[in-house]
């Protein structure tokens, strides 16, 4: 693990690297008119690199952009390239200010595509690197009850960094589950009672042992709450209130400004994939699918159609014929959820939130709950 996230920082500051160097060649060219920024074409724009760099690290760090080997390759790309925008706006900014002028927009519209660029190839080959000098760990799963088995499939789907080679259930005693634990690079606890659980992470805590858990409830709502370190007894307070109204406008400007803007840049290739999808078997674009968002809503969630259109009637198989040529490829790149671009835009779904769940699970969480 540690050996991983060093590879993973090291990664990442090259990638930061090139960026500022980027940067840098912006001011050393003079693709801005000189005529505004005179004082920064000396040692001023060295200090202005520094503020990008720093900028950029906290900006994708904030986006999770530099989870390589942790999240799929489409989403730290995603990650970043919100990321890139809202620093390059920001830059930009800074420059009218420095400037004391609204300054010309197509310099720094060359530098975000030239940072889109360095991130695009960036992170397929900082991937490969991390998969090539990064083995997947040997997990031992520990189960409290026999419905959470299903987690392994889900896990198993990511091969490259999970490998559950045995599955114990949690009855078979902490001192047997210690003992077998020395054959293995980290645990799973899945759906286990809160004392052996505690009992568990203690115990891998003390011992540096990679532990994973699937969070309860309570777990979930502690997570957002604020530290309190008044005293020398630490307290969290929960805030039960959610977001604040101005909190809500904010963030809803943001997901308006950047949807919008994703979805005029991305709109050449979203067409290219309805055309491919329609030229194929002539069956509808979109698939649409039931989903609850905030208080209770329901809404027709969007995504490019990969399978046939009566897949649901249809039983799956092991290599699951109801996906189509076109939806092999869309699923493997994660463009099939491209179109919920428009969902954010309408208001039914957010950038940044929890995903809309379907009625059904939605049922079963409350029944739980309750």
């Amino acid at each position: 693990m540690k050996n991983k996230n060093t590879v993973r920082k090291i990664e990442s500051a090259i990638e930061l690297a090139i960026m500022a160097i980027a940067y840098y060649l912006v001011w050393k060219y003079q693709i801005f008119d000189s005529e505004y920024f005179y004082p920064f074409l000396g040692r001023g724009k060295y200090v202005l690199m520094g503020i990008y760099f720093v900028l950029m690290l906290v900006i994708i760090h904030l986006c999770e952009g530099f989870k390589y080997g942790i999240l799929k390759i489409a989403d730290v790309l995603f990650s970043q390239w919100i990321a890139i925008f809202i620093v390059n706006a920001v830059t930009y900014f800074q420059l009218c200010l420095m400037a004391n002028v609204m300054i010309p927009v197509a310099p720094m519209l060359r530098l975000t595509l030239g940072d889109f660029v360095i991130s695009g190839i960036s992170v397929y080959i900082f991937f490969a690197i991390y998969q090539s000098h990064s083995k997947a760990s040997k997990l031992l799963m520990v189960y409290g009850n026999k419905e959470s088995v299903s987690l392994k499939l889900k896990m198993d789907t990511r091969s490259d960094s999970y490998n559950i080679r045995r599955i114990v259930s949690i009855d078979e005693g902490m001192d047997s589950i210690i003992e077998m634990l020395a054959d293995y690079d980290g645990i799973v606890i899945s759906d286990v009672s809160a004392e052996q659980r505690n009992d568990l992470l203690k115990y891998c805590y003390m011992h540096e042992i990679e532990t994973y858990i699937t969070p309860k409830i309570s777990d979930v709502i502690i997570a957002g709450g604020e530290g309190i370190h008044q005293f020398d007894t630490p307290l969290v307070m929960i805030n039960t209130t959610g977001l604040t109204p101005e909190q809500r406008s904010i963030k809803r400007f943001f997901d308006v400004v950047l949807c919008s803007i994703a979805s005029v840049v991305l709109s050449p290739l979203m067409l290219i994939i309805a055309i491919a999808i329609k030229l194929e078997d002539h069956g509808p674009v979109f698939y649409k699918q039931a989903r609850v968002t905030r208080d209770g809503k329901v809404f027709d969630i969007l995504k490019f159609r990969s399978m046939v259109e009566d897949a649901e009637q249809r039983p799956a198989t092991d290599d699951d014929d109801r996906i189509t040529k076109v939806g092999h490829v869309i699923r493997a790149t994660r463009v099939d959820e491209l179109p919920q671009l428009f969902n954010i835009i309408k208001g039914d779904m957010s950038i940044v939130g929890p995903r809309p769940e379907r009625i059904e699970h939605v049922q079963k969480y409350t029944e739980a709950i309750h």
